[in-house]
């Protein structure tokens, strides 16, 4: 099975350089003008899931909550440490998480449509 997690969004090419050039996914696809849409397939090759951003004439009906997070693990370490780096190098604050088990085993950032994103720890540095 493969998964793909879709929105719908008014600022798709700040989402593009957040989820690509700041957390290090890569563009695996995109559509210009589709039925009215444009969009990206944003993940990792070789991989059974992928995000999609979408933007149309029509804005989004939804607003962020604070417990709705895309959670990314970390292989290890190195990694943890340099996707907070990039952040922090595009001047992206980390936030206090609702949730305080995020608090502990990972770093909360809000991409450009305000909805959480959690860089979790790797598994020998988490509480899990």
């Amino acid at each position: 099975m493969k998964i793909r997690i879709a929105r719908h969004t008014q600022h798709l090419q700040s989402i593009i350089r957040f989820y690509e050039d700041v957390l290090g996914l890569k563009i695996l696809g995109q559509f210009n003008d589709h039925d009215g849409y444009s969009g990206v397939f944003i993940g990792l090759n070789k991989h059974d899931w992928h995000l999609e951003f979408t933007a149309s004439a029509e804005p989004p009906q939804h607003q962020p909550d604070e417990d709705d997070l895309l959670v990314f693990y970390a292989s290890d370490q190195q990694e943890y440490d340099d996707i907070n780096y990039r952040f922090l190098h595009h001047s992206i604050m980390p936030i206090m998480a609702k949730n305080p088990y995020w608090n502990d085993n990972g770093t909360t950032y809000t991409d450009p449509d305000g909805f959480c994103i959690v860089i979790a720890k790797p598994p020998a540095y988490a509480s899990f």
